[in-house]
């Protein structure tokens, strides 16, 4: 008799169980997602049909094979090639508007490409607005939880203790390194060009500008040189690649946490990078308690602010972990997006030789007979408008950032729209980088003179400027990468003009950055002039 009764309360706790289970289930994949919609459909706001349960996968990946099928490798520098990246989200755009939602799976996602919108957004404080969680798990390998995914009491913590050491004040110091680092490359480039046939070395940069901005993030942020670096850069690039799939980026069907082939790759490259980062901020600790280092790096800074705080500390918050995930994301974004960017603005001026005549110009006169004395002006940085202008200019047609993403997790007023909890919100910076309603009718060609009077007079609505970000999640290393664009392409352009190899293939795709598939191959000749 005990035992039929302790059987029958066993059961149905099982039921009760598999029921709650199941309410859950249908409640996240079912309920939810078609209450979001509904919200938002009640606020006009329209989109593709989806279907139960893959909502628009199908149609995005018919309309993505469409795009590959017709697409030609190698196309003119001058084409509009945006549309290539994401072809659903511009074709969508055309249909529905520059506000639209669409679904992948459960996910709901709101587009975004109202200028007005993006200047409420931009307004935004609240820590109800973040980074999207489902990417937290797909990019841990990656950045682990550091400031570029964290959300919350987290984010808003790592930002108070880092911010501060990328200030103008603190950044300039770094100069000596970024010089020192060039130079050496340079040399490089130079004894290329004395081995190359008639003085004139056909050359893909945008490596050798990879590894000249992992050097100087090296020396100038972890004391250490890029030998020291190489491995961990190299394994991050790998995990890079295995990590920038449409798939992951947009929440379609990702299994990480099964022993497939490619996962089981990327946890080995992770465990690989955080020993090797672990063993760097080791090896630097040891050598500052030598007392062998003369000046404070950036990760000694970090554990004395970390230590140091009297915020309270968050939930979960550990140091080590924290110095780990922050080296991660200064490997990734310091050196990457950088390099990148530098790559995309020496292109730009091979195909535009005035423009390159026009800076070096200016920086003869600005600097003098001897470049080395700009270096030890940070006022000189101001007077180099051209430059600034070509490099605000190039990151607008060729910025590093291709998709920016933030999450509500709570309800958040958005002009006239409501943007229900759980939405997930995209913006497609190449797009809003060209729209000729913003930029006029040249939006598509490189004029550097449109930012003579700086971004805000350089069109309709300054807000849809995004290379580095937008509101209180505004790249906080903008201001180091500014410093070295200006350092490397000053010292480059002053000893070297370019053109265009016969052998380049333009085709930028997407690698979690905008990256040029083939590279970019340029001829390199040394400048014959009196600038030195």
């Amino acid at each position: 008799m005990e035992q039929g009764l302790v059987a029958e309360i066993w059961w149905s706790l099982v039921v009760i169980g598999v029921c709650s289970v199941l309410i859950r289930v249908c409640h996240e994949v079912w309920l939810k997602p078609r209450r979001i919609r509904s919200m938002l459909w009640r606020q006009g706001i329209r989109g593709p049909q989806p279907s139960f349960p893959y909502g628009n996968i199908s149609e995005i990946q018919k309309i993505q094979s469409s795009m590959i099928n017709n697409t030609s490798d190698g196309q003119p520098v001058s084409e509009n090639w945006t549309h290539s990246l994401f072809p659903y989200l511009q074709q969508w755009r055309q249909e529905y508007g520059p506000v639209y939602m669409y679904s992948t799976g459960s996910k709901q996602h709101m587009y975004v490409s109202e200028p007005e919108l993006l200047k409420e957004l931009g307004l935004i404080k609240s820590l109800d607005l973040g980074r999207p969680s489902y990417l937290a798990g797909a990019f841990q390998p990656l950045l682990g939880d550091g400031i570029i995914r964290a959300n919350g009491s987290n984010w808003a913590y790592q930002r108070k203790l880092i911010a501060p050491e990328f200030f103008l004040n603190k950044v300039k110091n770094m100069v000596g390194v970024i010089e020192q680092s060039t130079i050496v490359m340079m040399k490089t480039w130079e004894n290329r060009i004395l081995e190359s046939e008639g003085g004139v070395a056909d050359m893909i940069i945008d490596e050798d500008l990879k590894r000249l901005s992992a050097d100087i993030i090296s020396r100038a942020c972890f004391g250490s040189s890029y030998s020291q670096g190489n491995q961990i850069f190299s394994k991050i690039a790998s995990l890079q690649d295995a990590l920038s799939k449409p798939s992951v980026l947009f929440g379609l069907f990702n299994f990480r946490f099964l022993p497939t082939k490619s996962n089981r790759e990327i946890w080995r490259l992770k465990k690989e990078v955080d020993t090797l980062i672990l063993k760097v901020v080791k090896d630097c600790q040891q050598e500052n308690q030598k007392g062998t280092i003369p000046e404070k790096n950036l990760l000694q800074m970090m554990l004395e602010s970390a230590v140091a705080s009297d915020d309270k500390v968050p939930r979960g918050f550990k140091t080590d972990r924290f110095i780990v995930d922050l080296c991660k994301n200064i490997y990734f974004a310091g050196h990457e997006s950088t390099a990148l960017a530098a790559s995309w603005i020496l292109m730009l001026l091979a195909l535009h030789p005035e423009w390159q005549e026009r800076v070096r110009t200016e920086i003869l006169e600005v600097c003098g007979e001897q470049l080395s004395n700009l270096f030890q002006d940070m006022e000189a940085f101001r007077k180099l408008k051209m430059l600034t202008m070509v490099i605000q200019e190039s990151i607008r047609l060729y910025g590093p950032a291709v998709v920016l993403s933030r999450e509500a997790f709570a309800d958040i007023k958005l002009g006239g729209f409501v943007v229900p909890k759980g939405v997930h919100m995209w913006f497609f910076v190449p797009a809003l980088h060209r729209d000729p309603e913003n930029w006029g009718l040249d939006a598509l060609e490189f004029k550097p003179e449109r930012f003579v009077q700086g971004v805000s007079k350089a069109c309709k609505y300054p807000q849809a400027y995004l290379p580095f970000g937008y509101g209180n999640r505004l790249c906080i290393g903008q201001t180091f990468a500014m410093l070295e664009l200006k350092v490397v392409l000053s010292l480059i352009l002053s000893k070297f003009s370019f053109s265009l190899s016969p052998e380049y293939r333009h085709s930028p795709v997407y690698k979690m950055l905008l990256t040029p598939q083939h590279g970019v191959r340029l001829l390199v000749t040394k400048f014959q002039g009196s600038l030195g």
